[in-house]
């Protein structure tokens, strides 16, 4: 944690991390609402939906944050390289990664859900790993295998009381998600330094609407959308609560605290979604469940220090 950064501030930044964990673990449970209100919804109609409401959010921030480096004649003007890997980073980590993410919640619980996605840390260390050819340390080891044992603890819960008929499938589709958008962190981190945090998360953003607006159309044409006035509030809620103000809070709270700290607080992401699922979707809650998720957080937590 920054030792310049006075104590009010501290727990301005920690409460602001903890509103971004929240509002990130909600989304899993209003996309299982907005599903639940209306059967025919279709991933990408929802996701469009999620977008169309975001983007402009984004686009003021973009805006404003290419004002200011202008009036700062600080990184103006985005390199051909920048461009690129922001256009590719938004493509696969907010495009690629909601898609898998949310075609995976049609057939799989909102708990195990977020769980599989708090394992991407894990999937950073082991790309990082390879990509460097360095050994994985006994330290990494052994939280590795307290996230991936407390996975298969809270899978082996579902599939024991027959939550899904496509159990395996959901969680494939989940589990592509976390990895895409492992590799959209280890991207993302090179182009932020270049770029700043916030340009980054808006520019991507906007690529990802755009991708995410192109897909529906070539899927489904032009056409009203016909849908129950539900989903239309549920997908206004996602984008702004769960998609826009947790993404900058985040970055807020990372800025007075460090990312260290960040990440602890975050780490109650995803007993917050098991809670919301229990209160909102009736989902089932068992010692199992928090046992394994006990075991995936310490082990989420160690490789992330230990990576560190």
């Amino acid at each position: 944690m920054p030792h310049s950064v006075p104590p009010a501030s501290r727990i301005i930044g920690c409460l602001f991390v903890l509103l971004a964990a929240f509002g990130f673990s909600a989304k899993s449970i209003l996309v299982k609402l907005a599903y639940g209100v209306s059967p025919e919804l279709d991933t990408i109609t929802l996701m469009l939906l999620r977008m169309a409401i975001s983007l402009p959010f984004f686009l003021v921030v973009a805006l404003l944050s290419a004002r200011k480096s202008a009036q700062t004649s600080t990184n103006q003007y985005l390199n051909r390289q920048d461009k690129l890997m922001t256009l590719g980073l938004g493509v696969l980590g907010y495009y690629l990664s909601s898609l898998l993410d949310f075609e995976g919640l049609t057939y799989i619980s909102a708990g195990l859900e977020r769980l599989i996605l708090f394992l991407y840390p894990t999937f950073v260390v082991l790309l990082t790993a390879g990509l460097q050819r360095r050994a994985i340390n006994r330290y990494q080891g052994l939280a590795l295998l307290l996230s991936y044992g407390g996975m298969v603890l809270v899978f082996v819960d579902n599939l024991m009381q027959s939550v899904s008929t496509n159990l395996l499938l959901g969680s494939v589709f989940v589990a592509s998600s976390a990895l895409t958008f492992s590799i959209f962190m280890i991207g993302s981190g090179v182009v932020i330094k270049r770029v700043g945090a916030m340009r980054f998360t808006a520019y991507s953003m906007t690529v990802a609407c755009l991708v995410t607006c192109l897909h529906f159309l070539v899927l489904h044409g032009v056409y009203p959308l016909n849908l129950p006035l539900n989903v239309y509030g549920l997908a206004a809620i996602m984008a702004i609560f769960s998609t826009v103000l947790p993404a900058f809070l985040m970055n807020a709270g990372i800025q007075r605290i460090g990312a260290g700290s960040a990440s602890i607080i975050s780490s109650a992401g995803p007993v917050i979604t098991l809670a919301l699922a229990f209160f909102l979707l009736d989902e089932a809650l068992t010692i199992i469940q928090l046992a394994g998720t006990v075991l995936t957080l310490v082990g989420v937590y160690v490789v992330s220090q230990a990576k560190t």
